[in-house]
């Protein structure tokens, strides 16, 4: 109730008269009635941007059927409605919208910014001389004596930076440790990955496996992580800076993607970027999954632990000599990594200002 009377206020008092606002929901509460209520005050017009439902949300910590999944509903409902515009990021969004909502809007599918791309061999490796000064899996030979020569993943010879022809395999994944997204199945599948190994394939690689973010789950999987007994699969949860993240995704060999829609009908953020760095990827399966991600095109689809250890051995083995599968999905990348975000802004939600 005190943000339902401090938002408006603020907006009012903090702002110029604007010929639009253009809010992101969810959060539904209390975004929708507050800039509705300062758009019928000072003239402006209102337009939603639709990621997500945030009754969905809410429904992952009460019952479908509770009155407080039901009030929130009704009101997304009801001030979405009195929109002027709309926007949202699946196909499968728009119909819903219009079927179940009675409302229009135009598709934009996220696209990553600029920076996000495939990062060179010199900023790999300094980026991982950086990070090893923090996290040991990037460390290099500890023979080595010249600082600055090697990482687990590159080194530097005579000026000359290379990739290592003994590195992991570098797989990431990215995470809010939310409970839509269940990181068990991807500690499960790297689990039968250890075993494949130990039962003697010896086309694998060891794995180095980075998690980044923080949310209220982290610990919790810390501790699980912590408790695993594996040899040739390393864990690596740092919090990174804004500017290393997506050299990171860059420098990887693998994303991988546990996020399940509340709705079911919205995309993963995270993969948008990975894509945008022409970095392949396996994303556990959900309804409108296949608006971004591709089977056998530009990445592979999961159902389960079983089927990612599967992939991720497949994808793997003979790694680094033998990526041909992994060069097929980059290649299919590249008309994605085109198509940027302000390209996708111009096309779509320009127009519904202008006019």
């Amino acid at each position: 109730m005190h943000q339902h009377v401090q938002l408006p206020l603020v907006l009012l008092l903090r702002t110029r008269k604007p010929g639009h606002f253009l809010l992101q929901n969810p959060p539904a509460i209390p975004t929708l009635s507050a800039v509705w209520l300062v758009c019928l005050l000072t003239g402006s017009r209102m337009t939603i941007d639709w990621h997500n439902y945030g009754y969905s949300i809410l429904q992952l910590a009460l019952k479908p059927n509770h009155p407080l999944v039901f009030i929130s509903k009704w009101y997304e409902k009801c001030f979405g409605r009195l929109a002027t515009n709309n926007i949202c990021v699946t196909k499968a969004m728009k119909e819903d919208l219009v079927d179940n909502w009675g409302i229009r809007a135009s598709t934009m599918y996220d696209r990553p910014p600029a920076m996000f791309k495939k990062t060179s061999v010199e900023l790999r490796h300094e980026l991982f001389l950086r990070l090893s000064t923090d996290y040991v899996v990037f460390k290099g030979d500890s023979r080595s004596t010249v600082v600055g020569v090697e990482t687990a993943f590159t080194r530097k010879t005579n000026g000359n930076v290379h990739l290592r022809s003994d590195r992991p395999f570098l797989v990431i994944s990215s995470t809010s440790w939310t409970e839509d997204e269940d990181f068990s199945v991807l500690l499960q599948a790297l689990e039968m990955y250890e075993q494949s190994i130990r039962q003697g394939h010896e086309s694998l690689p060891s794995v180095v496996c980075v998690i980044t973010g923080k949310g209220p789950l982290k610990s919790h999987y810390e501790r699980i992580i912590a408790e695993k007994q594996l040899n040739h699969v390393k864990f690596c949860l740092p919090w990174l800076e804004p500017n290393d993240y997506p050299v990171l995704l860059g420098s990887a060999d693998l994303g991988v993607c546990l996020h399940v829609s509340s709705s079911g009908l919205d995309l993963p953020m995270k993969v948008v970027d990975m894509f945008g760095c022409g970095l392949p990827v396996c994303a556990i399966h959900f309804k409108c999954l296949h608006e971004l991600v591709v089977h056998e095109h530009n990445g592979l689809v999961f159902h389960n632990s079983q089927q990612l250890a599967k992939q991720l051995q497949s994808l793997a083995s003979g790694f680094p000599d033998s990526q041909e599968r992994l060069e097929t999905f980059r290649g299919n990348l590249k008309s994605f990594q085109n198509d940027r975000w302000q390209d996708s802004w111009n096309k779509t939600v320009l127009p519904l200002f202008k006019s």
